[in-house]
């Protein structure tokens, strides 16, 4: 059993990845997207939109689907679907494709969002120690993979099919041949669905805190990702070269915290290091915010990355350790959270910049990311429900490939 896990994390590793990759490829191609279809100004913002949309339907449709077949089969089928979505808005001709492969995608995002973290907190449950933050160091190197790919693109003027044709073509068998040791829960204990309510209003309830720091932290990570070059250019007075370092600054850094985070986890607790990268993050958003230069602002990002890389993948954990009966359920909701934010957090800084002053505009997400102080009980480990060895034979069930159900 140890070895079907392993090969179960890995290759589940593997597809966290190959969603960094091909997020990334997505969102810093915008302009080139916007350029081949001729997309104005005023309807862009309308297309970036949907995706979000789009893809909290797919994972509240998730939830319903785990209840008749494995979270594997949603994830084994749902990521092909993502890069042939991607190689579709590279492809595409008219405005109608570029709608239909940018609302293929978004669902297929939010399907594959929740059971890759739906099957994440199961081989933690299986494994019983920490190990939820190096699959999302695995979608933060993707994301870096993903971006220099995008760079190489726009340096040296490729079509968009050309950039995205190999990536899809390399990563597509790729996943498919890696769906084969996917590892799915198995059967609750006695008395672990014990945090479910009558028609599930209980659970929402105490999910509740979840929500909130999941959509603080993509609040506070779509101000960086939408933000931070113009921020380092038009008010800290960087030349426009500079201005694109701070966020890979970000990734960078985002991509070392996880990848250390689980031994802090294990060594400290969640509840402190949740606490830890809030603080942190907080104190990223205030450099950011009194900045004399770029290069004092390049340290508040920094700070940035360190801090807000733990919150994400410790609240899909705490959503499994309070949810051990229920935890699709959970995960799937509490997923829709991270599109709630990412569609909230852009705007705001937007129009609080416009209105008042960026600088100003910085404080907003650093009192949201501090509030997550509040709920970091949430995160508290529940001993009774929470596996204590490295092998949990009872709780993993492996993929029975590719049309197991």
């Amino acid at each position: 059993m140890t070895d079907v896990l392993r090969r179960g994390r890995a290759s589940l590793a593997f597809s966290f990845l190959a969603q960094g990759v091909a997020f990334a490829l997505l969102v810093t191609r915008i302009p080139a997207v916007q350029d081949r279809y001729g997309v104005s100004d005023a309807l862009l913002p309308v297309f970036l939109a949907a995706v979000p949309v789009l893809a909290g339907i797919g994972s509240v449709t998730t939830e319903q689907l785990v209840k008749r077949v494995r979270p594997s089969v949603v994830l084994r089928w749902s990521q092909p679907v993502v890069l042939l979505a991607l190689l579709g808005v590279g492809a595409g001709e008219g405005m109608a494709e570029l709608a239909v492969s940018l609302a293929a995608f978004g669902l297929a995002v939010g399907a594959l969002d929740a059971s890759m973290n739906m099957l994440g907190v199961s081989l933690q449950r299986s494994y019983g120690r920490s190990i939820m933050l190096s699959f999302h160091a695995a979608y933060s190197l993707g994301g870096i993979v993903g971006a220099s790919l995008a760079w190489v693109g726009a340096h040296w003027h490729l079509a968009l099919w050309v950039s995205y044709l190999p990536v899809a073509a390399v990563l597509l068998p790729a996943v498919l041949v890696g769906s084969r040791w996917y590892v799915d829960a198995g059967p609750a204990e006695p008395g672990a669905e014990g945090a479910v309510g009558e028609g599930g209003a209980l659970v929402f309830k105490l999910l509740l805190p979840l929500c909130l720091v999941m959509a603080f932290a993509y609040i506070g990570d779509s101000t960086v990702s939408n933000w931070s070059a113009k921020y380092l250019q038009d008010v800290l007075g960087s030349s426009e070269q500079l201005a694109t370092v701070p966020y890979n600054v970000y990734m960078v850094t985002t991509l070392l915290g996880r990848a250390i985070g689980d031994f802090g986890v294990r060594r400290f607790g969640a509840v402190a290091v949740v606490r830890g990268g809030a603080v942190v993050a907080a104190a990223g958003f205030a450099v950011v915010a009194v900045a004399p230069g770029p290069w004092v602002g390049m340290l508040g990002f920094t700070l940035l990355g360190l801090g807000l890389c733990v919150l994400v993948p410790q609240t899909f954990a705490a959503a499994g350790r309070l949810f051990p009966g229920a935890s699709d359920a959970a995960i799937a909701r509490l997923n829709i959270f991270n599109y709630v934010g990412f569609l909230v957090g852009s705007p705001l800084v937007g129009a609080l910049g416009d209105a008042w002053s960026y600088r100003g505009a910085m404080l907003v997400p650093m009192v949201l990311v501090l509030l997550t102080l509040v709920y970091a009980r949430s995160f508290a480990r529940q001993p009774d429900r929470y596996g204590g060895g490295h092998e949990r034979p009872r709780t993993a069930d492996v993929g029975r490939g590719s049309n197991g159900l």
